[in-house]
């Protein structure tokens, strides 16, 4: 993993991955400005209790993270090439993982930035759903409780951005 870009990676048992409601509650109040705004985003995104459901008829869930350096904690600029490094990664492991995506499951980080602008906004259709990012949040994953399940720090330490991802397969 570390070749595509991952920091950390570890194997945990999906029945032993925190979900919880209330991170749908937290888009809802649409602090990042995306909810209902893009496809991958609530409300669009799906039934957080059919998402939870389907993540959880997987058994095992490869959790990477990667780790972004910045100059101080209001380095925006670096946070979203940290963050398009992350999508990179998530987009390379889709091309490797193609033919197994039927049985599997891939999650990122934040809204989907495939496009850089949602066609969402236009009324149309997702251009790339089989590429389409949604992230763990969105399940109703409980990241924190998630990176110390895979023996991660959720901060890795002052200026830095971690993001997190998940491959869940059965």
């Amino acid at each position: 993993m570390e070749k595509n870009g991952a920091a950390r990676a570890a194997v945990v048992s999906v029945d032993k991955i925190t979900f919880r409601r209330e991170f749908r509650a937290a888009c809802e109040q649409n602090s990042c400005g995306k909810y209902g705004k893009c496809w991958t985003c609530p409300p669009d995104v799906g039934d957080i209790d059919e998402m939870t459901t389907r993540a959880k008829t997987y058994k095992h869930a490869l959790i990477f993270q990667t780790i972004g350096q910045l100059e101080d904690s209001f380095d925006i600029e670096n946070m979203q090439q940290a963050a398009k490094k992350h999508n990179a990664l998530i987009l390379s492991l889709i091309a490797e993982l193609t033919p197994a995506l039927e049985s599997s499951l891939i999650l990122g980080a934040g809204s989907c930035k495939i496009c850089e602008r949602c066609a969402k906004a236009m009324d149309k259709p997702c251009q790339y759903p089989k590429k389409a990012i949604v992230s763990l949040e969105a399940y109703g994953i409980d990241v924190t409780d998630l990176a110390a399940l895979a023996g991660m720090n959720y901060i890795n330490g002052a200026n830095t951005v971690t993001y997190f991802g998940g491959f869940f397969y059965k």
